[in-house]
């Protein structure tokens, strides 16, 4: 089996930015500007402050990368015990190989490099030379070094701090210790060179914060910070003198030095520890960023001297739980995770990716709250969500379920927020919910036209609700939809069905509109439901089952019409294809699946290092996209089939799959490289489907339609004039006396005749009549069949023609080539070949078969042969025909009769404009014929109006009048000529208005109590 998916590449990966990696910042001279650069585990990215956007990606690395830092020229990456030095974010111009350990700490030193790995082994590179220039050991257990720094004016120094608190500074010109200090009873986590000289803040795991004075070795000041280790420390350069530390709970505080106070904090700047954080040169500005994966640029413009957020760049903080395509267009996908958080990536740039907030019970509260050191009223993260485009501009149109409520929330698409609406029956309201019991919302659906969501429950319920007002609709069953909790919903694309399932084995159907207590049908199933998917575009339902198993309903016919077996463990997802032709699952034995839906057949499979939990196809079926345990990314694969040829066969679900790696943020050499060597293995067809299908042999026409005309072919090309026999020359040749070489042919003789002797008994069989000859004992025409294959046009005339008595052939050879063409046509294989044959072979020896009785007396069995194969062709043949004619009759039919609609349709329109404009209808417009009818119409509306009004103030006398004076005047109206109809319809309405009335004020006043009531 080839390795390796046949459908899916891996393309690349999305929602990246950050992670436990400090930052590092360049200034780039052509283009006066701060670069950011933010590792991403096996490669890196590149940003330009000015708008956050995406310069580039560097290549992949080997496995992740394990520190790094950056110079004017290039970028050091350490990827295990081996660092790598990229120019342009993505040309490797250097590689450095030495150290036996993982590379933890680097410093560029001018035209040095330093590293320092696991067990503290410090070496000195010269950059372009790629050479080692220096070597210092230390003892992990005396002074493992967990942070380096050189000092500013210090030539040739380095500062180094260790676990145990201590620090010393080192020449590494002559590799000597200058000075050790003794530390301060903890370790030291981060070093950075203070504005002033001499000095340095020293970052411990306590908590405190040192500014030490190297010079002196004397303290000066000393801060501390309540939220744990302090994990990054920089500096204000445009004149306020700021100090700015960073925590591992988040926090950012900005330090006063002259005051020796805070200033102001950032609380919950980040979500995760502040692990990289930087202050630009002589700019009120500071870069943070955090394992949360994301980077942030503040801005100093606050009226207490505080930041605010100016830019940021995020994705998810935990891996996303649940993906989904939005839109027809296949750029967007919607995704929530552990976070609370539900976002939009965009496939096509970094730049459109947004985020619609956090869930919070309070939206209006947390937001006036801000930062607070936790929100109260932030929502358990969403587990499961619908939305639908179409009223995705008028009202919210996403739906989503979270984790342990029973309460749904809405979002906006649109508007990139959370909505006001909480999607909640008073059913299972705190004071109406008397019994305790814990009710949780299961799965959810949307309508394909964006007016309801539809919510499955635990306790067997099911509900309806209106997207755009939030109120409760309908509740399907009685006085429960379920027995056990609801697992999936579906609805068709018109809403006229819903189909639920549960874990009780039934999967029911519903009518949509009508309020019906009972479902159209169930079905019983073997195991429980895990979940539905549907397709929009199709009635296809798929059920995931217990027991990782797979079924598809066809929801118009209520009936499983597919079931697939392969999978080991819990199936996550699945997702159809646009074309309804593939289903793709996923389970937990990390295993992805793609399944084709027509032949019930597995055609392709792959696992990746970590189950994926969710996974989506494109509306445009360009690529999938899988969300994977542990991963905060998102994964796209593309669909090969879309730009290669690609022949699927059927695989055994038993099979192992191959092993892929996730997709990286690009593809590098290395992968094109696997992808041009990867060999698709070419179906081929089988010989023949069925013996009883008559098959062609798929040979070029050129190559057997041609044989009939030959003959006409060979004269059209026959030369104009005969070729020259050259002269025949004697063994020795004479030569004539002159200066040049020259030979006297003029005693040369001609003899053009052979003086072989053939006997005319003696058969001289060609290569194709030697092979005919072999089967006269076994009938076996393979051989002779194959080779006739092998010849083009002019040999296979050439073959045939010999195979006759005047040719070196006999009776016997050609009666077995009869018997070969007859082989040929019961076997109903290469039929055109065996006409083809059978001609040139009649035109041949016509004459020879005609004086041979043996080959006379053969003709019959090919004849019987030939009418069974053509009769079965000219069946199919004839059939085709009248379907194909009766298609085109309908059609001529159709379009003749819009036609003449549409032909009519314009004569009427036409007569009833220039009826309008005539002078006849002015005319009428302004006589009391038109205008008096028009008036009367005040009447018959009053009484219609007064259907609503109670029945005793109806005056029977003056319904009677009004009756009798309809009835008169309807008479009037059908006896006058012209007649007026206009006065007819109008005291006909009103006849049959004064008529219910009576009938009512008979009802109220004549009728006893009894019937009233009745």
């Amino acid at each position: 089996m080839s390795e390796g998916s046949k459908i899916f590449l891996p393309c690349r990966g999305l929602g990246y930015v950050s992670n436990h990696i400090p930052l590092q910042v360049r200034y780039i001279k052509s283009r006066k500007e701060n670069l950011i650069v933010t590792c991403i585990g096996k490669s890196f990215h590149t940003y330009g402050i000015s708008h956050f956007g995406l310069l580039s990606v560097s290549g992949l690395h080997p496995s992740d990368i394990t520190c790094m830092t950056t110079d004017a020229f290039h970028v050091y990456t350490a990827c295990n015990n081996t660092i790598y030095a990229w120019r342009r974010g993505t040309e490797l111009k250097h590689t450095y190989k030495g150290h036996n350990k993982p590379i933890r700490h680097m410093l560029t030193f001018g035209p040095h490099l330093i590293s320092i790995d696991d067990s503290s082994i410090l070496k000195v590179w010269d950059i372009k030379g790629e050479s080692e220039f220096l070597e210092l050991t230390f003892n992990n257990e005396t002074f493992e070094i967990t942070s380096i720094l050189h000092p500013a004016t210090y030539i040739n120094k380095i500062l180094l701090g260790s676990q145990q608190g201590a620090m010393q500074i080192w020449n590494i010109n002559t590799s000597k210790l200058i000075y050790s200090f003794k530390g301060w009873e903890s370790g030291i986590s981060c070093l950075e060179q203070a504005p002033a000289l001499d000095v340095v803040a020293v970052g411990l795991y306590s908590g405190k914060i040192v500014l030490h004075n190297l010079k002196y070795d004397e303290t000066v000041m000393e801060f501390y910070q309540d939220w744990g280790s302090v994990t990054s420390i920089s500096f204000r350069t445009d004149g306020f003198p700021i100090m700015a530390t960073g925590s591992v709970k988040g926090h950012v505080v900005f330090w006063n030095l002259d005051k020796r106070k805070v200033e102001t904090q950032l609380l919950a700047a980040h979500d995760d520890a502040v692990t990289g954080m930087v202050c630009l040169p002589n700019e009120p500005l500071i870069i943070t960023s955090s394992p949360d994966n994301t980077l942030k640029l503040w801005i100093f413009d606050m009226s207490d001297g505080g930041a605010r957020l100016l830019r940021i760049r995020e994705g998810h903080s935990s891996p996303p739980s649940f993906i989904r395509y939005h839109g027809a267009n296949g750029h967007n996908i919607l995704s929530c995770a552990g976070d609370s958080t539900l976002r939009i990536f965009n496939t096509q740039t970094e730049m459109f990716n947004k985020s619609l907030g956090k869930a919070s019970y309070n939206r209006k509260i947390s937001k006036k709250r801000g930062r607070a050191v936790e929100d109260p009223l932030k929502m358990p993260p969403i587990i499961e969500f619908t939305a639908e485009t179409t009223r995705d501009k008028e009202w919210d149109n996403i739906a989503a379920i979270h984790l342990g409520l029973p309460m749904l929330t809405t979002w906006s698409y649109d508007k990139l927020k959370m909505g006001d609406l909480k999607l909640l029956p008073e059913r299972l309201y705190k004071k109406n919910n008397t019994s305790g019991a814990e009710v949780i919302a299961t799965c959810v659906c949307s309508t394909h036209c964006g007016n309801f969501v539809i919510v499955g429950y635990s306790s067997g319920n099911v509900d309806r609700f209106n997207m755009q007002s939030g109120i409760w609709k309908h509740e399907y069953g009685d006085p429960k939809a379920h027995k056990g909790p609801v697992r999936g919903i579906a609805t068709d694309t018109l809403n006229q069905v819903t189909v639920t399932g549960s874990t009780d084995n039934v999967i029911k159907f519903w009518p949509f509109k009508i309020k019906s207590k009972t479902p159209l049908k169930l079905l019983k199933i073997e195991e429980a439901v895990s979940f539905f998917r549907t397709h929009t575009d199709s009635s296809i339902l798929v059920v995931a089952l217990e027991d990782f198993s797979i079924l598809i309903i066809d929801i118009d016919t209520k009936t499983a019409i597919r079931k697939f077996i392969g999978h080991r463990a819990q199936i996550t997802d699945a997702t159809i294809s646009p074309n309804s032709r593939w289903l793709t699952t996923s389970s937990m034995d990390c295993s992805i699946r793609t399944w084709d839906i027509l032949s019930s057949q597995l055609i392709d499979q792959f696992c990746t290092e970590t189950p994926c939990i969710s996974l989506s196809m494109s509306p445009t079926g360009e690529a999938l996209a899988t969300a994977h345990v542990d991963y905060l990314g998102i994964f796209l694969w593309s669909n090969k089939t879309l730009y290669s040829r690609i022949s699927f066969k059927a695989l055994s679900a038993e099979s192992e799959p191959p092993l892929i790696k996730l997709p990286a943020v690009q593809r590098t050499d290395h992968e094109d490289i696997q992808e041009n060597n990867y060999e698709n293995e070419e179906f081929m067809s089988a010989e023949q489907i069925n013996a009883q299908l008559i098959t062609l042999s798929g040979l070029p026409t050129s190559r057997w339609q041609n044989l009939l005309n030959l003959d006409v072919i060979k004269k059209r090309n026959k030369p104009k004039a005969p070729p020259k026999t050259p002269k025949a020359a004697p063994f020795f040749l004479p030569t004539l006396p002159s200066l040049s070489l020259q030979f006297d042919l003029a005693n040369a003789q001609k003899n053009s005749e052979s003086k072989l002797l053939i006997p005319e008994n003696v058969l001289n069989l060609s290569e194709l009549g030697q092979l005919i000859q072999k089967t006269v004992d076994t009938d076996d025409f393979t051989n002779v069949i194959d080779k006739l294959k092998e010849y083009g046009p002019s040999k296979i005339d050439y073959e045939i023609r010999a195979l006759g008595p005047e040719g070196g052939g006999s009776i016997t050879v050609m009666l077995q080539f009869f018997k070969c063409i007859e082989f040929m046509i019961k076997t109903n294989k290469d039929f055109e070949l065996a006409q083809a044959y059978l001609n040139v072979f009649l035109k041949s020896h016509g004459l020879t078969i005609s004086a041979e009785e043996t080959l006379r007396n053969y003709l019959p069995n090919i004849q019987s042969c030939l009418s069974i194969g053509w009769q079965k062709i000219q069946e199919k043949l004839f059939y085709c025909t009248c379907i194909v004619q009766s298609l085109k009759t309908i059609v001529n039919v159709t379009q003749v009769k819009t036609k003449v609609t549409a032909k009519m349709s314009a004569g009427l329109g036409k007569k009833l404009f220039e009826h309008l404009k005539s002078k006849d209808f002015r005319n009428y417009l302004m006589s009391t014929h038109f205008w008096g009818p028009l008036a009367n119409w005040g009447i018959p509306l009053a009484a219609i109006a007064d259907f609503r009004k109670d029945p005793k103030f109806i005056s029977g006398k003056m319904t009677i009048a009004l009756c009798l004076y309809s009835a008169m005047f309807m008479r009037f109206a059908w006896v006058v000529q012209p007649q007026n109809m206009l006065l007819f319809a109008c005291h006909f309405t009103n006849e049959g208005a004064q008529l219910t009335q009576l009938t009512r004020f008979c009802m109220y006043h004549y009728m006893p109590k009894e019937e009233k009531k009745e």
